[in-house]
């Protein structure tokens, strides 16, 4: 009663809070991906690691239209998705692939390790996004790499060299994709992010039972977005011509 007696909060800054209560209801959602996934239900640690990401994705645009940073200049919202997306991205992932014993022993232990060292190392790094919005780096997306490996079921070995070569890239300086805010081939990196996205989605409604064309979508498209921010490096005027014509719009 005396904080409140003596002032009237705000309704912007109730707004404004209330996003950061969603976007740490992302870690609640781990949790139970995390509970899920001790228990060895994959398919549902799957679900609700979409939801949380789900949340990662509306929580921007909504504290943006709301000026959040403006009006709670106190309490960092950056600094909070951080520390959710290192949960969602990261840790949810590397204990699914450890639990899930999926490239057998120690290989398991040994790449959660790398990828839970490497990508805390990752997100320390203030120069992560180029000028074009590429991530300078494997952008840590192993939400992304560990979910492909359940759909494709890999061997062994070519799951733990996918992640050694991930985690020497994550220190190199080549460009990955952000499908949505790289300028250029906009419209075919969105095309392939949302047939990754499509395929997989529909792997996960059948269990990881997905038939070969599926999986042949999945891995092709899945390998384009992978690759893509390195060609487009290292041919820095392909797809300029088309995002210069779409800015000048």
């Amino acid at each position: 009663m005396g904080l409140l007696s003596q002032r009237k909060v705000p309704y912007a800054e109730i707004r404004a809070f209330s996003v950061h209560i969603l976007t740490a209801s992302g870690s609640f959602l781990a949790f139970l991906g995390v509970v899920a996934a001790a228990e060895g239900r994959f398919v549902s640690m799957f679900w609700w690691l979409g939801l949380a990401l789900l949340v990662d994705g509306i929580d921007g645009p909504i504290a943006r239209r709301l000026r959040v940073s403006e009006v709670l200049p106190s309490w960092s919202g950056v600094m909070l998705d951080n520390i959710i997306d290192y949960v969602t991205y990261v840790l949810l992932p590397a204990f699914a692939l450890y639990q899930s014993h999926m490239i057998g022993e120690p290989l398991s232990f040994l790449a959660a390790a790398l990828i839970v060292v490497s990508s805390a190392i990752y997100y320390a790094d203030s120069g992560m996004k180029t000028d074009e919005n590429f991530f300078s780096g494997f952008p840590v997306v192993w939400n992304m790499v560990v979910f492909s490996f359940f759909v494709i079921e890999p061997s062994s070995l070519v799951a733990m060299a996918i992640v050694i070569v991930s985690v020497v890239l994550t220190f190199l300086p080549i460009n990955f994709l952000h499908p949505v805010r790289v300028k250029r081939l906009r419209p075919l990196n969105l095309a392939m992010f949302f047939l990754w996205c499509a395929t997989g989605l529909y792997a996960l409604l059948v269990s990881f039972k997905a038939p070969p064309l599926v999986e042949i979508l999945f891995v092709a498209s899945g390998i384009y977005l992978y690759v893509v921010g390195g060609v487009l490096q290292f041919f820095p005027k392909l797809g300029a011509r088309s995002a210069a014509s779409r800015a000048e719009l």
